[in-house]
C-alpha cells in the first residue's frame, strides 16, 4: 500500500535516513524491557527500528491513512503484541488510555514542527510523565529549548521538568518531502515533577508568563503588578538579580526561588 502525497495540513515530513533513525535509537538508550510511545510514526522506518530494540512499542498516528500501512506492514509485530498502532491526536489522546505508567516508558518521535509547543506541555505536564524523551524537532526551536542563555517561556518550560540536550543537526535531504529548514535530534533526561513538591506549578508559570509579557522590558517592571516595588527589589536583591535583568537573563532555579518567596 502507498501514500501518494504528505498531507500538508498535518506537517507531515516522513523521515528517509537510515542513519538518523539509528542515531535516534542510540540516543534513546533502548533495551529489550523498555516500552516505547512513539509519536507520528508515518511510514514506519523509525518503528522498524524500535522493534528490534525494545519489548513494545505503541505509535500514534493521526492520519488514518497511514494506519493501513502500518497494519500490514508489522502485522506479526502487532499480533504479538510487540506493536500497538493506535489512530488519534497526541494533542487530545489521553495518555491514561496506554496503560503505562509514571516514569515506566520512554518517548521518541519526529513530531510535526508547529506542535511542538503544546507537544511538550502535555507530555511534561502529564502526571505520567516518560522516563526519557526523544525528538525529532525544527533546528530553531531545539536551539532554543537547550540553550543555557537568553531563556524563553518554552526553554524554562522544559528545564524546569527535566534536562534537554541538543545532540545533533538534521539536514533537510533526510527527509522526503523536505523541509525548507534544517531539524535537529533534542534528549530531555531525568524528568520528573520535583520541582513542584513545595511550588504551585500553576503559580510558577502564571510567573514566567508575567515576566515574558514584555521581553525588551526590565523583569521587575513587568512583575509591578504582582507586589509592590520595594518588596521586588528585597526579593531582587536576596536572589541576586540586577533590577536591570530582562526575564531572559533568568534562570529556572530562580524562577523557582522567585515564586517561592512571592507566594510567602
Amino acid at each position: 500500500m502507498k501514500i501518494k502525497k504528505p498531507k500538508k495540513s498535518l506537517g507531515q515530513n516522513f523521515l528517509t535516513s537510515q542513519t538518523i533513525v539509528n542515531y535516534i535509537v542510540r540516543v534513546a538508550e533502548l533495551n529489550k524491557n523498555d516500552i516505547v510511545l512513539e509519536i507520528g510514526p508515518g511510514k514506519g522506518i523509525l518503528t522498524k527500528a524500535l522493534l528490534k530494540k525494545v519489548g513494545q512499542v505503541i505509535a500514534i498516528e493521526k492520519d488514518r491513512r497511514l494506519i493501513p500501512l502500518l497494519e500490514e506492514k508489522f502485522e506479526e509485530e502487532i499480533k504479538k503484541q510487540r506493536l500497538k498502532v493506535i489512530e488519534g491526536d497526541i494533542l487530545i489522546y489521553d495518555i491514561k488510555k496506554l496503560g503505562v505508567q509514571n516514569g515506566k516508558y520512554k518517548l521518541v518521535a519526529n513530531i510535526p514542527y508547529y506542535i511542538t509547543g503544546k507537544f511538550l506541555k502535555k507530555i511534561l505536564t502529564s502526571n505520567i510523565q516518560p522516563r526519557k524523551v526523544v525528538l525529532l524537532l525544527q533546528k530553531e526551536v531545539a536551539q532554543r529549548i537547550a540553550r543555557e542563555k537568553k531563556e524563553s517561556i518554552l526553554s524554562i518550560s522544559v528545564k524546569v521538568y527535566g534536562t534537554p540536550k541538543y545532540v545533533k543537526t538534521v539536514p533537510a535531504r533526510c527527509f522526503k518531502p523536505r523541509p525548507k529548514i534544517s531539524s535537529a535530534i533534542v534528549a530531555i533526561e531525568n524528568i520528573s515533577k520535583n520541582n513542584f513538591k513545595n511550588v504551585d506549578e500553576k503559580s510558577f508559570f502564571a510567573l514566567v508568563k508575567r515576566g515574558f509579557s514584555q521581553k525588551r522590558k526590565k523583569l521587575i517592571g513587568n512583575l509591578k503588578t504582582l507586589t509592590e516595588r520595594t518588596t521586588l527589589e528585597n526579593i531582587f536583591q536576596e536572589l541576586g538579580i540586577n533590577t536591570n535583568a530582562r526575564a531572559e537573563e533568568i534562570s529556572t532555579e530562580i524562577w523557582l526561588q522567585m515564586i517561592q518567596k512571592l507566594s510567602n
